[in-house]
Parts: structure tokens; sequence; C-alpha cells
């Protein structure tokens, strides 16, 4: 038996140690709270120097400039102070005073030699909707265990949900949405002021604010269940690039399958086909003016940019499972494949992109899946189709595409939500696109296709 050593600590060292430990919780404070200390200080260096009533004066005289100034200039005045504020109430009053129980039961934090120890929480950002949390991950932690666990993040919050997003090594950012600005139907968006080719507004994202999607230079692939609002991604996509299609920079090629989505735009696209012997036709054709600029750009260019004499060709496929896994002449099917994995592989480069839209997305239904850079997952009717649709680890991460909402009657509820995967952006971002009614495409058709019907086929 040892018993331990008991050495008698004088008490001007225990006084210095409580000394450095009040000065470092000091600066820790005004580190965080630097606006707080600020207003603490200069109200204590008034009162000493020129009394309490002219440092309450000189207060007022400040609160009413201010106040004329946010009358003056709202939108800036929301930014710089009601932000800010809120940003510092709800790191006060939700996260900091329950962040270290949060953390242990939801797994995130350890404990080393009788010490506990979590993930720093270092600030918080607020905007109309959501709430951006950095933190600093312990050493020897990963992104991946935060997206494990962001249902009890969430729960633990007290929000609807919890994205994950690693900006750098050793750090995450978490996103709460504190209200869904999605839950409303978005209306169809405004035609753009100028003729745009590379990014159309197609809805608005979870922050509420207007969402673009690329167009040139990619592939989008759109997957969802039937109701799920594959026809709003569509119709907002041909909507976005309408004002270039008049100016010569667009030609949208549609294949409807179906013969019940894009045929009621039909007048829009300057290439039409509806029967699998025309899809064929038609997707060889655009295969045939890839070549062609590829034999033209050789050596010359690395890149596309549009103009009149070569514009951006998009190629808009309705239920592509129809003429990749459906198909029953196996010869049709053969040209309908080698020409879609043809452009997805080597169009992008020369001005070509393919958007399909598709309700199965496994393998045997589209084999070339991976070859879409950029990929939509709306609702989907299990949760393993989500890594299908956007990738290995995209449900972990949030991207929860299986469970949103349907009602039985209304089927505007959830239509249109989606969740985008980009190839420059692997963590997957909530979007809604808008609903484009039947009189919004009528009104399209009438405003742009009069001068240009006759060039359709």
């Amino acid at each position: 038996m040892f018993a331990p050593t008991v050495i008698k600590t004088p008490a001007v060292i225990t006084l210095v140690v409580w000394l450095w430990r009040a000065l470092a919780a000091l600066a820790r404070t005004v580190w965080r709270h630097p606006v707080a200390c600020a207003l603490v200080a200069v109200s204590g260096v008034g009162c000493y120097l020129v009394g309490w009533r002219i440092t309450v004066m000189g207060w007022g005289v400040a609160a009413g400039a201010v106040s004329s100034w946010a009358a003056l200039w709202p939108a800036a005045a929301v930014r710089v102070l009601v932000w800010p504020a809120l940003a510092w109430w709800r790191l006060v009053w939700v996260y900091r005073w329950r962040w270290r129980a949060v953390m242990a039961v939801s797994g995130l934090g350890v404990t080393l030699g009788g010490r506990g120890y979590a993930p720093e929480l270092v600030r918080v950002r607020c905007d109309r909707n959501t709430d951006r949390l950095t933190v600093k991950m312990l050493a020897g932690q990963a992104d991946q265990q935060f997206a494990e666990a962001q249902a009890g993040l969430s729960n633990g919050f007290g929000a609807v949900s919890c994205r994950v997003f690693s900006p750098r090594p050793g750090w995450v950012t978490l996103t709460f949405p504190r209200r869904d600005a999605l839950a409303r139907v978005v209306p169809a968006r405004p035609y753009p002021d100028a003729p745009t080719v590379t990014t159309v507004d197609v809805g608005i994202g979870e922050d509420g604010r207007p969402y673009r999607l690329q167009v040139h230079g990619t592939h989008v692939l759109i997957a969802g269940a039937t109701g799920a609002g594959k026809g709003s991604w569509l119709w907002s996509v041909i909507r976005g690039l309408l004002p270039a299609r008049r100016v010569g920079l667009v030609r949208l090629w549609g294949l409807d399958p179906k013969r019940m989505e894009l045929s009621f735009g039909r007048a829009l696209f300057d290439r039409y086909a509806s029967t699998p012997d025309e899809c064929a036709d038609l997707l060889e054709e655009a295969v045939a003016v890839m070549h062609e600029r590829a034999d033209r750009y050789a050596g010359v260019r690395r890149s596309h940019v549009p103009t009149t004499q070569d514009p951006f060709v998009l190629v808009v496929v309705d239920e592509i499972a129809f003429l990749t896994a459906y198909q029953a002449d196996k010869g049709l099917k053969a040209r309908i494949g080698a020409a879609l994995a043809t452009l997805t592989t080597q169009g992008r480069a020369v001005g070509i992109g393919v958007m399909a839209a598709l309700q199965d997305p496994r393998k045997e239904v589209l084999s070339i899946r991976h070859l879409f850079p950029d990929k939509v997952a709306l609702r989907l009717d299990e949760p393993g189709q989500v890594d299908m649709v956007l990738g290995d680890g995209a449900r972990d991460r949030g991207a929860l595409a299986d469970q949103i909402p349907r009602h039985p009657t209304d089927k505007s509820v959830g239509a249109g939500v989606a969740y985008v995967r980009l190839e420059n952006r692997p963590d997957p971002i909530r979007v809604r696109a808008a609903y484009v009614s039947d009189d919004d495409i009528r009104q399209m058709v009438l405003k742009y296709s009069t001068a240009m019907a006759s060039e359709v086929r």
C-alpha cells in the first residue's frame, strides 16, 4: 500500500493560479463578445469622466442616430445589427448552455483521464431562416462523425434538421433551420433581365434566397418518384434559358417519350422527338454536332463559349428510363445508350449539355448515372435510393430525400423540393424549384415561340 505524497501549496501560488485563470477568462470573454464588452467599457469610462447624466444623454443621441440610419437603409441595418444580435442571443440561450451536454449524449464528446473534452463552438451566424454554427473539431475527429450524429444534434437543439459541411480540415459547419423557407409553393421565377446561359434561376434555397442551377458546362440528372415535381425543375430551366434562346445563344432539344410533359410547350424547342426512332435519331444528331465542333476546336480552344454560330445545345430528356431500360427494341436501345454515353462523356466541353429526368434510379435502369456531374434528388421511395442518386454518404450528410413529405390530396405539398449535389460541392443543399403552371407554359409559348415556331420540327 502506497499513499500519495501530499505537498502543501503556498497560498501565493494558489492566488497566482486563480489570478491567471481570471485573466484568461476575461480575455476569452472580450474575444468572444467584443461589442458587449466595448459597450460596458465605454459606459464605465463615460460615467467616470463626465458623469452618468451626460453618458446617458450620449447613448440617447447615438441610439437616435442608429434608428435614423436603420430607417433610411433597413436592409443594411438588418445585416449589420439584427442578425448579429440574434446570433448572440441564440449563442447564449440556445447553444452555449447546452452544448457540452448535447455533445456528450450524441457521442461527439470524449472523456480522457477523467476529464471531459468536447468540440469547441466558435461562432454562430444567423440569417432569415437558418443558424450556421462554426465548430472546431477535436484532434482526431472527422466530419463523418458529425454527419452520423445529425439527427441527435437537431433534436438536442430543437431544430427540424441539421446539415453538416466541412469547409477545411479540423472544422465543421452545422446548419440548423429555424423555419422551413420551402414549405410554400414557389411561383414561376421571373425571366432574367439579360440573356443568361451559364446558370439559371430555378427556385429558392433553404436560406430563402434565389437558387441558380448551372446548366452550361455540365450535365444534370433529376430523379424523383411520381408526383415529386420533376416537371418543375425541367420547366424552370427552360424558362430561364428562353431569353438566351431568343437571341440565338441557346438551342433546346426535347426528347419526350411519354408525350405528356414537354409536348405541352413543344413550340419552345428547336428540335423535338417523341417516338423511340425519333429520339435515337435526334441523339445521334447531337453526337454528330459534338464531333463537328470537336474537330474545329482541336488545338484552338479547350472550352466552349456560347455564340450565335455555336450556341449552347441543351438536350432535355423526360423519363430517360423509357429509352435506356424499358425499350423493347434492342437495336434502338443500344443506339440510344451509346449516344447518351458519348454526349455525357464528351459533350460539355463543346457546349452540349444533357438534362435528364427519371423515376427509378437503380443502376440497371440507368447505367450511366455516374456520368452526370450534378444531381438532383426529389422525393424518393427508399433511403437507399438517396445514395444511388447523390452518391455514397449523401443521406448521412443530411440529404433526407426519402423523408420529403407528400400529402394524399394536396399534390403541392413537397412537390419540387429536392436535395442538390454539385460536382464542385459534394455536400448536398436543399432547394425548391418553382412551380411552372400550364398557364405559365402557355404564356411562355406566346411570348417566345411566335418568331421561332417555324424552326421547330
